[in-house]
């Protein structure tokens, strides 16, 4: 191996990930150099320097990782391995591209790695780094994710690649979502492709340079007996291309789909997710735009979009919200959440509000207290909300309980990832016969 890619691969340093510039301040500097060479490759008038302009001064405010694309040896690996995948959504601006996939619309110079670490341009090309090279996978419980409404005590094959849009500072799997590809995986050594049939000779220091492409997933997914599939862990939209690839086979092989997301996507992809989606799990992390961009670095319009739009294309759903001390705790702003859920999707999406407990950035925080959360609670159903949950706290009474919203018994009982009673029966209560809103079989 040269000296080029053994710096690359065994790199752990933590990267610049602030901005560029400031939001909203374009240099005269920046917007030749990127509206002009587009008005060449678009061959437009002056409409067009506004359009480029205003889209310049927009992904100033998402930072991208500046020469930082695999180079020598380590890019050539990555492509032997099949790692490497042309994106889904991109739009070339002259020499120069920009990232359609998520609201940081990424400007990109050639050698330049996104904000979400893996989406490099090389060559005239958008990559994704992450194809067929999940760092993870497991088999686990449908409600683990969390989803009370959809297909009760099944298990769910779940994978996840590296990467995230955001920079979450409570983030609990910081370890992959603010990492690399390459610092997840290693290209040397023989291939390794997963499959059912080798599953009894891999251990676990194989992972690093094991591939498991679409297919394998499904298979695997099969051989494990999971009706559904997740992606999940990191944000799976930063692998978007493997995520809606494998999902497609799964479809073709009448396997159920499940997205674990913030949400934060543009509508273009999204839709087109939506055709081969089944469920997701969409992590409301606040209802304030300060909030988000203090807490999160993104903003709240957005996830909202993406909720509405999940609404409109069938696709079932369930929202997460982390009660997160100083930030998300504050009862008008869960009021106002909780309204507009009832507003914009009606009362019977079911909402999950999560115990905080110290991770990542905010070590110094101490757990959500017990009566926030009831407090939470008890707003969302005051609201009209149907199905309301508290999530990692085991001091709350029916805490994961499903009440019935006519007679108000419940139909499913549950202790933690464990369901305890069913009392349903065709996706009704058996007691008075209300339809419970979900996807039961």
């Amino acid at each position: 191996m040269d000296q080029d890619q053994d710096s690359q691969v065994n790199n752990r340093e933590a990267l610049d990930d602030g901005p560029l510039a400031a939001p909203g301040l374009t240099s005269r500097r920046r917007v030749l150099k990127y509206g002009l060479s587009s008005l060449a490759c678009l061959g437009c008038g002056g409409a067009a320097v506004y359009y480029l302009t205003s889209r310049t001064r927009s992904a100033t405010a998402a930072a991208v990782f500046k020469n930082d694309a695999p180079k020598g040896r380590l890019w050539e690996l990555w492509q032997k391995r099949g790692w490497v995948k042309e994106a889904r959504h991109y739009l070339k601006l002259g020499q120069n591209v920009q990232c359609k996939l998520c609201p940081n619309e990424c400007l990109l110079e050639p050698e330049d790695r996104g904000r979400c670490r893996n989406k490099v341009y090389k060559d005239g090309t958008l990559y994704t780094m992450t194809y067929g090279n999940p760092c993870t996978f497991h088999v686990d419980p449908i409600e683990k994710k969390p989803l009370f409404h959809f297909i009760p005590e099944s298990g769910v094959f779940s994978i996840a690649a590296s990467g995230c849009g955001f920079r979450c500072l409570n983030c609990q799997n910081w370890d992959i979502s603010q990492r690399k590809p390459e610092e997840t995986k290693d290209p040397r050594g023989d291939p390794l492709r997963l499959s059912p049939r080798r599953l009894h000779l891999v251990s676990r220091s194989d992972t690093d340079r094991m591939s498991m492409f679409p297919e394998d997933v499904v298979a695997l997914a099969e051989y494990f007996d999971c009706p559904s599939i997740a992606y999940t862990y990191s944000e799976p939209t930063a692998w978007f291309e493997y995520m809606v690839d494998t999902a497609a086979a799964a479809r073709a092989k009448n396997i159920k789909n499940v997205w674990v997301t913030c949400g934060y996507i543009q509508q273009e992809p999204l839709v087109e997710l939506c055709r081969v989606l089944d469920a997701a799990n969409v992590d409301l992390k606040g209802f304030d735009d300060g909030i988000y961009q203090k807490l999160n670095s993104g903003k709240l319009e957005p996830i909202l979009a993406t909720l509405k739009t999940l609404k409109r294309e069938g696709v079932w759903f369930e929202v997460t919200n982390l009660v997160v001390p100083t930030y998300t705790d504050k009862p008008p702003m869960i009021r106002r959440m909780c309204q507009w859920l009832l507003e914009n999707l009606g009362p019977d999406y079911p909402l999950h509000f999560s115990r905080f407990h110290a991770a990542h950035k905010l070590t110094h925080l101490p757990p959500t207290p017990v009566e926030v959360l009831i407090e939470a609670r008890s707003i969302a159903r005051e609201v009209g909300l149907h199905y309301v949950y508290v999530g990692n706290c085991r001091e709350v009474d029916d805490a994961e309980t499903t009440f019935c919203p006519g007679c108000h018994k419940p139909v499913i009982e549950r202790n933690i990832y464990s369901v305890l009673s069913v009392n349903l029966e065709d996706g009704k209560c058996k007691n008075c016969g209300t339809k419970i809103a979900g996807v039961w079989s």
